[in-house]
């Protein structure tokens, strides 16, 4: 049995990447068979004007900004409801909420949720009415408007305590 060895091998590969090299000269310095050209591009023929490719500059890493979660909302809200249709025109109401994570909770409220970006809905209702509410916090408040199922629709400010 005959085996090569290692070191037999590792030249023979070398051999064949700098063939490679020269192969990619010859296309594109001139040609073998042109007499007059040399392997390198030699001769009197003018050289190309086309720039030579730039290295490409290194992506610079573009700092990314943090998520954005609804935790900075987290805490404990009075809201006031005003109405505004015919149905409820003046009435008025107040209610506390908890936010905690995105999540509303409190009386009368069947589900909620505030956004990263301040984006409210929540559903709830009492008294065989329901309703739906959707508006905004920002910082220490926020308003919005309600719809309820009797018709009743108005608007709403809440304030962090």
């Amino acid at each position: 049995m005959n085996r090569r060895s290692p070191l037999l091998v590792l030249p023979a590969l070398c051999m064949l990447l700098a063939a490679g090299d020269v192969l990619a000269q010859g296309s594109t310095g001139g040609s073998l068979g042109n007499d007059s050209k040399s392997l390198s591009g030699g001769g009197d023929e003018p050289r190309s004007t086309t720039p030579a490719r730039r290295a490409r500059p290194e992506a610079r890493e573009v700092p990314r900004r943090p998520a954005r979660s609804a935790a900075g909302f987290d805490g404990v809200w009075i809201v006031r409801a005003v109405g505004q249709s015919a149905i409820c025109a003046g009435q008025t109401s107040s209610n506390t909420v908890i936010v905690s994570a995105g999540r509303i909770s409190g009386n009368n409220v069947r589900s909620g949720s505030v956004s990263a970006s301040g984006a409210v809905f929540a559903t709830g209702g009492s008294n065989g009415l329901t309703n739906v509410t959707t508006g905004r916090l920002a910082g220490a408040g926020g308003s919005g408007t309600f719809r309820q199922s009797d018709g009743c629709t108005g608007r709403w400010a809440a304030s962090k305590q």
